[in-house]
């Protein structure tokens, strides 16, 4: 009964979220001279949610985790009550009130949907309407659809990237460091995850320069927490791209 036990136990904590971020201010790999820190968001508050302008605001909301209900993220828990023309995800929420244009991205995500091959998280950026954009797709499987950096430009979304891996191990109920670089002069894109010296993808575009940035999903759901975006400067800009929810 004791082994029975202590198995529950360590089975337990071993299934139980925990943030990957040891120092959220400090960057897990060097920065590109000149950059600063633009955006910090540590979710512990239910008012971030005023902060992001979402395809669906029903689709998301605000939660506290952690021993002492103490660790919080927003949380992706439904589909978003949104459609558009051009085919890309859906489940979208965008930092509102900055644009960036070159930047460093850095968050934990965890991914809380089953396990099939196009099981999926994504970031969003250079967002400047509804069906102009970038979107980082990260998923268990890699093919022409999944795994992939992805271009929204007026017509269904395409994939751009150089090199990808065959996919991640999103795990259950196992958070995330992920890392987007965004070099505008260069046209550069890179994708890391967990590992912060090895890419997980690369791709080369130079048709958006600056949008907005934000996270969500094709289908699945998922959580955020920990966001820090750090760049040489950003503007004020309010969010106005999706139509306002009935």
């Amino acid at each position: 009964m004791r082994h029975m036990l202590m198995f529950a136990v360590v089975s337990a904590l071993c299934l139980a979220p925990s943030r990957s971020l040891a120092d959220a201010d400090k960057p897990a790999a060097p920065l590109p001279e000149g950059y600063k820190l633009l955006y910090k968001q540590d979710f512990e508050d239910k008012d971030v949610l005023m902060g992001f302008h979402m395809t669906d605001p029903n689709a998301w909301r605000f939660m506290k985790e952690g021993k002492d209900g103490d660790d919080g993220s927003i949380e992706l828990f439904g589909k978003s009550n949104y459609k558009y023309v051009v085919r890309s995800p859906l489940n979208i929420a965008l930092i509102d009130g900055k644009v960036f244009g070159d930047f460093v991205l850095e968050c934990d995500l965890v991914q809380t949907g089953r396990e099939y091959g196009h099981r999926d998280m994504c970031l969003f950026f250079g967002v400047t309407d509804r069906s102009k954009f970038y979107y980082v797709h990260i998923a268990t499987k890699a093919d022409p659809n999944a795994h992939n950096v992805f271009i929204v430009n007026d017509k269904p979304r395409t994939n751009i990237a150089e090199k990808t891996t065959k996919g991640v191990d999103w795990g259950l109920e196992k958070w995330h460091h992920v890392r987007l670089e965004r070099d505008t002069k260069a046209g550069t894109i890179k994708v890391f995850y967990d590992d912060m010296k090895e890419p997980i993808m690369l791709a080369e575009d130079k048709t958006f320069t600056e949008g907005f940035i934000g996270f969500g999903s094709f289908d699945d759901t998922a959580k955020v927490d920990n966001a820090r975006i750090w760049g040489p400067s950003a503007h004020g800009k309010k969010a106005e791209i999706f139509p306002p929810q009935k």
